[in-house]
C-alpha cells in the first residue's frame, strides 16, 4: 500500500485550472519531488496534500486513509522559501520549530542535542541562521525534532 495516493485530483481558482485530474502514488519510504515550471500546480497540490486547501474533486489518501487534518503532522516537505528567522541561532530555531510541532520545552531540550549530533550540525548550533549556506538552511528547516523519541 502506498503512503500517499492521489486519484483524479482537481483544483480551480475561478476559471483557471491549477490542478487537472492528477493521479499518482508514492511508496512507503520514498523521497518524492514535484518538479515543473511556474504555474504548473505544484504549490496547489502541496496545499491539498497538507490539507491547507481542499481539492474541488478527486481523492487523496494517506497511508490508506482519506486525508484528514491529523495527517499533515506526519508529512514533511521542503518549500523553496524556507521561512527561517535569519537573526535567530540554529539551536534557538530548532527549539522554536520543535515547539510548533507540539513538543514541550523539556522534551525539545532533551531531543535537540541528539538530532544536532546525529545530523552533523553541531558546529552550526550556535551560529545565526543568516551565516549558514543555502544547503545548511534546508538541513536546519527539515530537521526539527518531531513528537517521537529519537
Amino acid at each position: 500500500m502506498p503512503i500517499l495516493r492521489l486519484e483524479e485530483v482537481m483544483k480551480t481558482y475561478g476559471k483557471h485550472i491549477a490542478v487537472n485530474r492528477v493521479s499518482f502514488e508514492v511508496p512507503h519510504g520514498a523521497i518524492f519531488g514535484l518538479l515543473g515550471p511556474n504555474g504548473a500546480g505544484k504549490t496547489s497540490l502541496i496545499r491539498i496534500i497538507t490539507t491547507i486547501t481542499k481539492a474541488d474533486s478527486g481523492r487523496v489518501f494517506f497511508d490508506g486513509e482519506r486525508i484528514s487534518s491529523r495527517h499533515p503532522a506526519q508529512i514533511g516537505y521542503m518549500p523553496e522559501e524556507r521561512g527561517l528567522y535569519k537573526k535567530m541561532k540554529v539551536g534557538e530555531h530548532l527549539l522554536y520549530l520543535a515547539r510548533l510541532k507540539g513538543l514541550s520545552r523539556s522534551d525539545a531540550d532533551q531531543q535537540i542535542p541528539h538530532w544536532v549530533e546525529r545530523l552533523g550540525i553541531t558546529a552550526c548550533e550556535a551560529k545565526r541562521v543568516e551565516r549558514l549556506s543555502k544547503g545548511r538552511h534546508r538541513q536546519t528547516r527539515s530537521t526539527a525534532p518531531v513528537n517521537h523519541p529519537p
